[in-house]
């Protein structure tokens, strides 16, 4: 059995990470110009995700640096996220 407040943080945890897969993948198709951004639906969602994300990315760029283009900071994130989902199941049994 699962302590309440650890399930709790474990499932935003789960949100978080989903978002961040989103907003890669928008990112992506964004960048392959398969979505516009001139549509508002996209712009909503593509800036709904930044200002979610972006605060999360913020520490782990200060450390890491962009690689040949490429921002590896939602690897860390992701990385982060799923050592501290770990954390929580292993300190809520």
């Amino acid at each position: 059995m699962m302590n309440p407040i650890a399930y709790l943080l474990y499932q935003i945890l789960n949100v978080v990470w989903f978002l961040i897969i989103v907003q890669i993948v928008i990112s992506w198709l964004v960048a392959f110009n398969i979505l516009n951004t001139q549509q508002q639906l996209v712009r909503t969602i593509s800036g709904f995700l930044y200002a979610v994300t972006e605060p999360i990315y913020r520490p782990f760029r200060n450390f890491i640096p962009v690689f040949n283009g490429i921002d590896l900071s939602p690897i860390a994130v992701l990385i982060g996220i799923s050592f501290l989902q770990y954390l929580i199941m292993y300190l809520s049994v």
